[in-house]
């Protein structure tokens, strides 16, 4: 599912119709209530949650401003799913994210995340096609296939995750070594005792009085 944020505009700089034709485009009135233009009526987050799970494309605005609030409902009915019985962040996942937050980090893990997810998502589409094309459209043998799918990534995954953190490690330690090689040349010549290539201060001879 896409979520246009803001109107699409073509090379004249005008906004471009046939985009705007194509998105559902709902208003949220101060009293908080969101309003369907394409139907015309009032509806609830449950109404909008169905609009995500049918890949609908839609863009929620605030009603006086235009403001773009698609991101803010969209959370809104993350909350919701997540106080249910059945939630999918555990508090320290949420935990770190909210440390990222203001971080150097915060766009490179944000973008991680989405490529991740859209991965995800390409997979298991593409399982889906392959055993409907086997089995026919029996749920069951979906959701199997798709289990077995996900007991052998979990091992693989490890695996990788593994690999890659021994990697970053290894890459971490060469960069620390470069690090205070050059240290070590830039202040060659400053006569520091004690730093390393300089030589060690001598010791007073205990018999030499001067």
């Amino acid at each position: 599912m896409q979520h246009k944020h803001g109107t699409a505009s073509n090379q004249t700089g005008r906004p471009d119709n046939t985009a705007t034709d194509t998105l559902r485009l709902i208003k949220k009135y101060p009293n908080r209530r969101l309003y369907d233009t394409r139907t015309s009526i009032y509806i609830t987050l449950a109404d909008v949650k169905r609009l995500v799970l049918k890949h609908e494309q839609f863009q929620v605005v605030d009603a006086k401003t235009g403001e773009d609030l698609t991101r803010s409902i969209l959370l809104q009915i993350i909350l919701e799913e997540e106080a249910g019985g059945m939630p999918m962040f555990t508090s320290d996942l949420l935990s770190q994210l909210i440390r990222f937050y203001g971080n150097a980090m915060q766009g490179m893990v944000g973008n991680y995340l989405e490529k991740n997810m859209q991965t995800f998502v390409q997979v298991q589409k593409q399982l889906q096609e392959q055993s409907r094309t086997m089995f026919g459209d029996n749920s069951n043998v979906n959701k199997d296939l798709w289990t077995q799918f996900m007991n052998f990534q979990g091992s693989a995954m490890q695996g990788m995750m593994s690999a890659y953190m021994d990697q970053s490690k290894n890459v971490f330690m060469q960069m620390q070594d470069q690090l205070q090689n050059q240290t070590k040349n830039i202040f060659a010549g400053f006569p520091f005792p004690g730093f390393p290539g300089q030589p060690a201060p001598q010791k007073k001879d205990e018999g030499d009085k001067s």
